[in-house]
């Protein structure tokens, strides 16, 4: 696993567009259905949008019929880590970039075999990288 990033709100406000920082500093959330890859079916790897880790391949991505981007399972499990989420009076578990701690989005059970999970992610927190393929290693 690479370094940890760790940059002051400022440096992050800087770096980030507004819904960038919203989303993934702030642990906000972009409407369903209105995200650049919810329905994406380009092949790459995406990338926190935040630091560039990788974290998902478009190989285990899934219509999840939620209206933002599900995969079944991280690139490398050690790339997304997660948490306890109790906001809005709901019990979730909360998707973070393994590398500088970007909010994804949450993960659950309800997900594809073979790993029965969901990784609800929001589009805003990643970037495609088109044609990187599988990540090796």
């Amino acid at each position: 696993m690479s370094e940890k990033i760790r940059k002051s709100e400022e440096e992050w406000k800087k770096e980030l567009t507004p819904d960038q920082y919203r989303i993934c500093r702030k642990k906000g959330t972009e409407p369903a259905f209105t995200g650049e890859y919810w329905n994406s079916k380009e092949k790459g790897v995406y990338r926190c949008a935040c630091c560039g880790n990788e974290l998902f391949s478009s190989e285990t991505k899934f219509d999840s019929g939620t209206g933002w981007p599900s995969f079944w399972e991280p690139i490398k499990p050690e790339n997304v880590e997660t948490e306890e989420d109790n906001s809005f009076l709901m019990r979730r578990t909360e998707a973070l970039c393994s590398r500088c701690g970007a909010h994804l989005g949450h993960v659950f059970d309800d997900g594809p075999r073979p790993t029965n999970q969901r990784y609800c992610i929001n589009s805003t927190a990643l970037k495609l990288a088109k044609d990187e393929g599988k990540s090796k290693g």
